[in-house]
């Protein structure tokens, strides 16, 4: 879908980055290890109509981490202990948010944007198949969502492309509920802000494509990873905390994830040493 025909709003380029850009980014990526996480935690618990589960896709975060355990980023009552300072962001990935910021700035009216807004938080999300009781199963879809960080949320993909819909609802109103459907290109980078996008419609991801034949990203043990993305959002500096701010029961819920990081990022085995 070209930009021009997009309803405000919205904002679409394909591509985004070039081919040398795409290489750094992939090169930097091999160097993650990224966690398979679980939803809950002993401190939070399964609801009563719900089950302890493992996260559908392999994640990791830059700026800080929003562990599934310690429940995602949700004002305005969602905020205390939910966000914990991770790695900053690479020089190549930091050039890009750069450019980002510039054109939601440019493109989206002021009102859209909180008084300190910048793109200081990604999650890099890894589509793909998962080696489950002897065979590939396809796990490169995520359901009806929010991102509720204020402001624009900036979306840049890698590989195979997605179908990627904002809907009115969660229910199974077929067709009727479908607001807007786009692909999402490899290297392209989708912009959404104001009300519209952020507060009255959800958004998911329908499917992945597997025309590429391009498995991308780190190695990660029983995983192939043809589709990676990128949502850069903002999260205000008060509600960051380091992991040793976080209380002490919450500390234990994440030190298992904590120690993996550890093993293999400068960062976070700072955070452990004494």
């Amino acid at each position: 879908m070209k930009n021009n025909t997009l309803p405000p709003g919205l904002h679409y380029q394909f591509p985004f980055i070039d081919r040398k850009e795409r290489a750094q980014l992939l090169q930097w990526l091999e160097t993650l290890v990224p966690l398979w996480e679980m939803r809950f935690s002993e401190n939070n618990p399964p609801p009563a109509n719900d089950e302890q589960r493992e996260l559908k896709r392999p994640v990791y975060w830059l700026g800080n981490w929003q562990f599934a355990c310690l429940d995602y980023y949700h004002p305005p009552k969602g905020i205390l202990n939910r966000c914990v300072r991770a790695e900053a962001y690479p020089p190549q990935l930091q050039n890009l948010v750069d450019r980002i910021e510039f054109i939601a700035k440019k493109r989206f009216p002021k009102s859209f944007f909180p008084e300190k807004w910048k793109l200081n938080t990604c999650l890099v999300n890894f589509y793909g198949n998962k080696w489950e009781e002897g065979k590939w199963v396809d796990r490169a879809r995520v359901g009806e969502h929010k991102d509720f960080e204020p402001g624009p949320v900036g979306s840049l993909s890698l590989g195979d492309r997605a179908f990627y819909q904002f809907v009115n609802g969660k229910t199974q109103l077929g067709e009727d509920n479908i607001v807007l459907s786009q692909w999402l290109e490899d290297s392209s980078l989708q912009i959404f802000g104001g009300d519209k996008w952020k507060s009255k419609t959800f958004h998911r991801v329908q499917r992945v494509e597997d025309k590429r034949k391009e498995i991308i990203g780190p190695k990660i043990d029983g995983f192939q990873t043809r589709r990676i993305n990128f949502t850069f959002r903002y999260v205000p500096e008060e509600h960051i905390l380091t992991y040793k701010d976080l209380p002490a029961n919450l500390q234990a819920d994440i030190l298992p994830y904590v120690e993996n990081l550890a093993r293999h990022s400068g960062f976070f085995k700072k955070l452990l040493s004494p």
